[in-house]
């Protein structure tokens, strides 16, 4: 104490400050069941079988992250995270069906089951804390150095953002190294014990989101830690969670580190914020952080967009599918949001010159798509499924217009034809289509055969039927008036108008004619031979019609 007195008054400072004599491994805590009280029933028996091979094979292991905190609130988790002291190459050889995969972060998945019901328990190994000034440095980033970062395990670039962490140590050091004190928690299920060094339990109470560590240290380390925190908290918001001060702070500020992560991970993590289940808490978050422009350009679109009707009813849709653990398709959501470009360009190109006929729907409408790509998304996921998935979403739009002929059947018949349903039903609950299109479809999709034959030749009557389309009746060899006349090449030519008497942009679509409707004549006077329409099975009563599949577009995968 004496010694401390002396050297305030000589102004002199500690050799070692109070940031490095702090542990920064935390204190180990066993917590009890009699204290957490977590239900283990609420544990995936697949999460537990992971835990006891690992623990029969002789190594430590735990459930850990985000899993421990929602069983510590009563939550039962969606996904399950292992963590173990075995390493990748040890935990593969436990697994029949394991891969290692990654190259930042190696870690392993084990498979059960298959196809659209496998789960995936992603174990990682526990690793070492380690000074990032003492890591090898590289000039570049992940493209740039590849070979460079080829042979080592700890490096990071000259910002200080970590490109390798493959250095195992012991679980207190795992603790450390992990972002947030209430996803740095480990459950053993068989003891029902918490391992806390952080005070995660304290923080999970208190409804606090606090980072381990010096926050602006960790956003540093790996920028992305910036959208998992308005993740975080966008999840946790309707249980009261808020941000801890001094995680907060320096949040908005750090945003631009993301400049040096690749397209493609921020990609991903934009999914993330928008197909986990609370989009909407999502963009109110990234508003009331000052992060609502500048972390990718179409995160910026979809923030700017929440509020029109339309993209806030997708949001929502996509929010209540989670909810319900129905699969949601990011292209159905991107599709809505890019509508906007879309119809714009489209309406715009259908506008005639002086002089000039108007477009063809088709072409105009495929060009409003190629801009809204170019102007939009880019190269990052323009191309390939997804791109394809929204293209084809789009392109469905113009063809649910045309109810006569075999065109309803076929288009029902389409893999994508759910997602361009829900499409459409969006579109018309904010009144861009006739809600009466809407039923029409909803009925025509869960339709028998015999049912969906029916409607479609009402349809064609009501056709017939409007002001203007003449009256058309069927015409019999027997009749006295079978050689065409002029009156009755008339007649049809009216029924051709009315049958394509729909809003101006589809008049070009009818690429299916109508040589289906029994009274069409020929020009040379012959009756046209009756087309015979193919049988399809109707869609499942599962379908689009049957309950909305609003948030996503199902049949998407």
């Amino acid at each position: 104490m004496i010694k401390k007195f002396i050297d305030r008054l000589l102004g002199k400072t500690s050799a070692t400050p109070a940031s490095r004599r702090a542990n920064p491994f935390g204190k180990r805590e066993d917590v009890p069941h009699s204290v957490h009280g977590i239900d283990r029933s609420l544990v995936d028996q697949r999460a537990l079988d992971v835990v006891h091979t690992l623990k029969q094979g002789g190594f430590e292991a735990y459930l850990v992250g985000g899993a421990v905190r929602d069983l510590l609130l009563g939550l039962r988790p969606k996904d399950f995270d292992v963590a173990t002291s075995a390493t990748p190459e040890q935990v593969k050889s436990l697994f029949r069906r394991a891969f290692i995969i990654g190259r930042r972060f190696r870690i392993v998945h084990v498979i059960y089951g298959r196809g659209r019901e496998h789960e995936v328990i992603e174990v990682s190994t526990f690793r070492a804390y380690l000074d990032n000034a003492a890591a090898e440095a590289v000039a570049g980033n992940e493209k740039t150095s590849k070979g460079e970062l080829a042979g080592m395990k700890h490096a990071v670039d000259a910002s200080g953002r970590v490109l390798r962490d493959n250095v195992w140590g012991p679980i207190e050091q795992d603790a450390a190294r992990r972002d947030f004190s209430i996803n740095a928690m480990y459950y053993d299920p068989e003891t029902q014990t918490v391992v806390d060094f952080h005070h995660g339990i304290r923080d999970a109470k208190k409804r606090t989101l606090r980072m381990i560590g010096d926050a602006a240290t960790r956003y540093r380390e790996d920028p992305v830690r910036i959208i998992r925190a308005v993740r975080f908290a966008a999840k946790l918001s309707g249980l009261g969670f808020t941000f801890d001060a001094k995680t907060l702070a320096p949040l908005a500020s750090s945003h631009t580190l993301l400049a040096d992560v690749p397209q493609s991970r921020l990609f991903d993590e934009m999914l993330k914020l928008l197909q986990t289940g609370h989009s909407l808490a999502s963009v109110a978050q990234l508003k009331a952080v000052g992060l609502d422009t500048g972390i990718y350009p179409l995160l910026d679109v979809v923030v700017q967009r929440a509020d029109d009707d339309f993209v806030k009813l997708a949001l929502q849709d996509t929010d209540r599918r989670v909810s319900e653990s129905k699969p949601v398709a990011p292209s159905f959501l991107l599709a809505c949001v890019l509508w906007a470009d879309v119809r714009k360009g489209w309406d715009q190109r259908l506008t005639p010159r002086p002089g000039q006929r108007a477009p063809a729907p088709f072409p105009a409408l495929q060009e409003a798509v190629d801009d809204a790509f170019e102007a939009r998304i880019g190269d990052v996921s323009g191309r390939g499924k997804l791109g394809a998935d929204m293209r084809e979403i789009w392109m469905m739009q113009p063809r649910f217009e045309k109810r006569v002929g075999t065109s309803p059947f076929g288009l029902a018949d389409q893999a994508r034809f759910r997602a361009g349903f829900d499409f459409l039903r969006l579109r018309g609950q904010v009144g861009e289509v006739d809600e009466e299109l809407v039923h029409w479809w909803e009925t025509f999709s869960t339709a028998s055969d015999a049912m969906r034959e029916d409607m479609v030749d009402a349809q064609r009557r009501e056709n017939l039927a409007k002001p203007g389309a003449g009256k058309a009746r069927r015409v019999k060899r027997s009749d006295a008036d079978h050689p065409a006349s002029t009156e009755t090449s008339a007649t049809n030519a009216a029924a051709d108008s009315a049958v394509s008497e729909v809003d101006p942009r589809f008049r070009a679509l009818d690429d299916d004619g109508d040589a289906g409707d029994e009274g069409a004549v020929s020009g040379d006077g012959v009756p046209a031979k009756k087309r015979r329409r193919r049988r399809r099975k109707p869609t499942d009563a599962g379908g689009a019609g049957g309950e909305g599949n609003g948030g996503a577009g199902e049949a998407s995968d």
